[in-house]
Formats: C-alpha cells, sequence, structure tokens
C-alpha cells in the first residue's frame, strides 16, 4: 500500500489523497530560496571520489503561483486561514516571507483534510518562520490543536555575529481532535541523573535505587494489612502491593532490608529494567548526522532515523498510514518502513524520488520499493513536466541518460552545462567526460545547438548531448554533425548529439560509450596493433538516433559498423 509521488505536493494531495485517509502527517517544509540539497554521485574521476550535485527544491518568492494561492485562499478557503493571510500580507506585503507562508497555507488545509480525526501533525521548521507558521495552524486546526512546541537541538554550537548562536528547529505538534493516537515513548536517563540517584551496586554490578514500598493514604484491603511484623496504618500509609506481592518481589532479591533495626525495607528499583524517562519536548539526547554517519546521504538538512523513529512511535501505531508531502530524502519513510506503518512520500524533485528508491532498496530490498507515481512514462507527460517544472524536468532528462554530476538548476550557475557523465576511455587513458544541456521550452533553435557546441569545445569535453522536446530541425542537425566524433575508443560516436524525447519515447537512443571498462582486448597496448572484429558487410548500418523523426531521414548520415572498436566489435546505445 505504499506510495511514492513525484511531483508538486498540492496537487498531488487534490488528486490522490482521499479525505480523511491519513494517521500521522510529518512535514520538514523547506525555507530560503537559496537553500540547496546536496546528494553524492559515485565519479570515476581520479581528482575525486564522489562529486556533488544542487537542487533547489523548491522558490519561495512572490510571484504568480503565489498570488494564485492567495487569491484561493480568499475566495475558495475562505474562513479563518484568509482572514490571517489577508493580515500579514497587510504586514510582510510581497515579501519572500509572505510567499512562503501562502504557499503553505493552501498545503496545510490539504494535509487537514487528509487527517483522519484521531490523526496528529508535526512541521518541522526553524525559528526564522516557526512563529508564522504556529500562527497559520491555528487558523487551519483552531488554537485548541496545539499540543506541544518540541525543540530538538540540531548542532553542538554555532558561531553567530551579535546573537545567540542558533542551534535548534522547531516541531509545531498538532492533532485534528481531542481524541487522537499517542503512546509513551521514553528516552535514556541522564548520566548526571544515573550517578546521582543510582548509588548502589549488587556483587554482579547492577546498580539500583531505593524506592519507597509504601503510599499516601489507609486501606481497609490487603495493602492496609500488616507485613512482615510491620504496620504502616499508623503513619497513614499503605503497601503498593499486597504482602503476597512484597513476599515474591522479597524471595527475588528486589528489596533492600536496611542494616538498622526497625528501618523501613525498600524497594530495590534496577536501572536496567526501566524504561528510561518519559519523552520530553525538549530532545537533547538525539544528535544531528555527524559528516561520517552512516546514513548519511548528503542533505545537509537530513534528519536522524532516531528523531523520526521517536515522533511516529508516539503518534501511530503499526499499520497506520504516515504521510510526508516534503519527504526529500526520504528518512519518515524510511522510520515508517523499518517501524511497520504504511506511508505515502512526496516530493517536487525527481532527484529526491531516485534518492529515496536507493534507500529503500538498499535497506529493505527491491520489493520495498513501490513504482513511483508522476514520472513521465510518454512524450506528453515529459512535455507537461516540461512545461509546469521545467527545473524538474532538467533533472528528469539527465536521469534518462544517468549522468554522474548535475549542475545548480539557477539561472547563470551552470555555465551552459546541466550534467555530466564520465565513461572509461581506455587503458592509459583519463575517463572520458560527457556534457549535457537540457531545453524543455518549444523555441528550441539552431543557435542554441550552436552555443553548446561551443560550451564542449570551451571544456575539452568528448562528447556532448544537447536534449530537448521535438526532434532537431535540419538546421540544427547540421550544427552538432558539424562538431565531428569524439575522441573516444569505443568507436567514432558523434561529439555532439541532439536527444529527442518524442524520439526517446519511440525507442531511439543516442549513441553512448559503455559505462564499465571494455575488455583489454579493445584498446591497443603501446606498441601493438589495435584489435577489431570486422562485421558481416551484411550487418545493416547503425542509424544516428539523435536526430530521429521522419522530416530528417535525409540529413543524417549512417553509422558504418567498420568504423566501430569495442570489446567484441558492438557499440552499446541506450
Amino acid at each position: 500500500m505504499n506510495k511514492l509521488y513525484f511531483g508538486d505536493n498540492l496537487a498531488v494531495l487534490k488528486e490522490h489523497i482521499e479525505p480523511s485517509s491519513v494517521d500521522l502527517i510529518y512535514l520538514d517544509p523547506p525555507f530560503n530560496s537559496q537553500a540547496t540539497y546536496n546528494i553524492l554521485f559515485k565519479s570515476p574521476r581520479e581528482d575525486a571520489v564522489s562529486a556533488q550535485a544542487s537542487a533547489f527544491l523548491d522558490f519561495w518568492s512572490w510571484g504568480i503561483e503565489s498570488e494564485a494561492a492567495y487569491h484561493a485562499l480568499l475566495t475558495e478557503i475562505g474562513g479563518n486561514v484568509a482572514t490571517l493571510m489577508k493580515a500579514l500580507r497587510a504586514a510582510l506585503h510581497d515579501s519572500d516571507m509572505m510567499a512562503y507562508l501562502v504557499m503553505m497555507a493552501v498545503r496545510l488545509v490539504e494535509l487537514h483534510r487528509a487527517l483522519k480525526p484521531e490523526g496528529s501533525l508535526y512541521l518541522h521548521c526553524d525559528p526564522n518562520a516557526s512563529h508564522y507558521l504556529k500562527l497559520t495552524l491555528d487558523s487551519v486546526f483552531g488554537p485548541r490543536s496545539f499540543k506541544s512546541e518540541v525543540i530538538w537541538k540540531r548542532s553542538s554550537a554555532h558561531n553567530s555575529a551579535r546573537r545567540w548562536g542558533p542551534t535548534h528547529d522547531v516541531l509545531l505538534f498538532y492533532t485534528k481532535s481531542d481524541k487522537f493516537t499517542w503512546n509513551k515513548v521514553y528516552q535514556a536517563y541522564d548520566p548526571h541523573y544515573v550517578d546521582e540517584f543510582y548509588t548502589h551496586k549488587d556483587p554482579d554490578h547492577r546498580r539500583w535505587r531505593r524506592s519507597d514500598l509504601t503510599g499516601a493514604g489507609v486501606r481497609g484491603g490487603e495493602t492496609g494489612k500488616p507485613w512482615r511484623g510491620i504496620e504502616v496504618t499508623p503513619k497513614k500509609r499503605h503497601w503498593f502491593v499486597p504482602p503476597a506481592r512484597l513476599d515474591k518481589l522479597d524471595e527475588a532479591g528486589k528489596i533492600h532490608w536496611p542494616a538498622k533495626e526497625g528501618g523501613m525495607p525498600m524497594l530495590k528499583r534496577y536501572l536496567d529494567e526501566q524504561p528510561g524517562v518519559q519523552a520530553q519536548d525538549l530532545i537533547l539526547d538525539i544528535p544531528p548526522l555527524h559528516n561520517l554517519a552512516r546514513e548519511r546521504l548528503g542533505y545537509p538538512t537530513q534528519k536522524p532515523l532516531a528523531l523520526l523513529e521517536r515522533l511516529i512511535m508516539a503518534s501511530s501505531n503499526v499499520g497506520q498510514v504516515i504521510l510526508d508531502p516534503f519527504c526529500g530524502c526520504g528518512t519518515s519513510v524510511d522510520a515508517a518502513q523499518a517501524l511497520d506503518r504504511q506511508w505515502v512520500g512526496i516530493d517536487v524533485s525527481i532527484h529526491a524520488v531516485h534518492v529515496i528508491e536507493n534507500r529503500l532498496r538498499a535497506r529493505f530490498g527491491a520489493t520495498a520499493v513501490p513504482k513511483p507515481d508522476g514520472i513521465p512514462a510518454d512524450y506528453d507527460a515529459a512535455a507537461a513536466l516540461a512545461a509546469s517544472l521545467p527545473f524538474q524536468f532538467q533533472w528528469w532528462a539527465n536521469y534518462l541518460i544517468g549522468v554522474h554530476y548535475l549542475k545548480e538548476v539557477k539561472k547563470g550557475a551552470d555555465r551552459g552545462i546541466d550534467g555530466e557523465l564520465f565513461f572509461p576511455n581506455g587503458p592509459g587513458r583519463p575517463y572520458g567526460r560527457l556534457l549535457t544541456s537540457v531545453k524543455g521550452g518549444r523555441n528550441v533553435n539552431p543557435a542554441m545547438v550552436r552555443e553548446f557546441r561551443g560550451v564542449i569545445e570551451r571544456e575539452k569535453a568528448d562528447l556532448g548531448l544537447f536534449i530537448c522536446l521535438e526532434p532537431p530541425t535540419p538546421e540544427m542537425a547540421r550544427e552538432a554533425i558539424g562538431a565531428g566524433f569524439g575522441n573516444v575508443v569505443h568507436g567514432r560516436i558523434p561529439r555532439l548529439q541532439v536527444v529527442s524525447i518524442r524520439d526517446w519515447f519511440d525507442g531511439r537512443r543516442p549513441a553512448l560509450p559503455p559505462r564499465e571498462q571494455l575488455p583489454y582486448a579493445a584498446f591497443s597496448a603501446p606498441g601493438e596493433k589495435r584489435r577489431v572484429r570486422r562485421p558481416d558487410p551484411n550487418e545493416p548500418e547503425l542509424p544516428f538516433s539523435f536526430i530521429g523523426g521522419k522530416a530528417n531521414k535525409n540529413v543524417v548520415g549512417h553509422l558504418n559498423p567498420d568504423m566501430v572498436t569495442a570489446g567484441e566489435g558492438e557499440l552499446a546505445l541506450g
């Protein structure tokens, strides 16, 4: 029943999440338009074990989308949340914070709809926006639905100029009604508390503390009777368990008898039998993930599994449904899977969806990975993605190729490069380098191909892929052909290929060098003649798949198998 969605969570919530279908919601929405989410990619380059990719997962600034959200709040949703947003806009104007709040408000309305009456919500944020978000949650859920403000210490220290060092995050805990799921969860005792109170040790070194065997008040039943000649009624107290139970505790060695005659016996409360202290709203015992932590995936805002496990255990039961609409690298769904809950994860980043797939596969096996919903499976879906989420279309297109390195999706920052791929280029030679440029718009023209050709030459790259929606025009094809062939040992692969997404879904793929190292026989050792199998002359020629499209058949040449140099005389395509 687990579901993983790629797309805008507002659309997914409206189209796929039924009312009153979710038991627990956890969300950690990004705030700050400059925030980047980094992931480590394996890279074969000698000068780096890994390469980083950064993606802007959300861009919170006032614009058409935030204006539309504000309009919907006032004209369609109304009520307290509309009144609050109108007042906040009068104070905050069309600022980034106001954009963030209206975009969050419309989503919180949908999340409230999705919660069961017994459901709960945790909103994870930092102090920059927590006060505004609490007001927003009060307007959606009602002030009485607020239960706790949980503080998590996310870093040990932070040097900050002219203010107290910011070291904590805020988790706002709300419920849909007064009847909600709540389970006691415990955390380990503070070491100072243990040293102060658990001062006794048995010969086997088990630590224990003394605890009273009586309770206040007089009782007329079994607990009010004398035990071992000791009467507690005159002291206006009673035994906390009947005498027969006290005998069993004494037989088990769990009662301490003082050396002083007449002293009251005490219960021996062993440290290793205690569950710990009930979890508090100040979380100090779960540290942030350090750079070398095993569960670290490279997201700077990645939360530790222990934190999500504590929230999930407190506010849900086995088999119930957990929803995370900003699931990022998937810590919440990982924790839900491990704790036998059902889960729904949503993220607007295609990269995040693939990270979650890999994370679940590595920990729980392939059967635990649901097929993501929302990833384009045909041309029309890809074109819709390019129109609605152009940055994510760029990432998705790069994933089709399987690049090692993704550039920042930020205007002016990529220098004409959207992705890089590295491939073995023969013994004694450095790894080959392929660059990608992705254009999701409809107005792609030969000048763009020419510009990317210049980027390939500037970067001294071996190969390049220009990725766009529609098959190239003859002029675009000529620009690509003019780049010649790449300096690779895998055959005469065109240095620049135009990859059409329409052609891709029709089964036509670009010519790419093999990702794995080819057999040694495929390469020329120093002073040796290159060994190449000559194929049967009757074998068909391999067309350049980077053009495609009926109108362009006469523009493109063919790749002659006699020119191919590879392990078995084969050129890997796709």
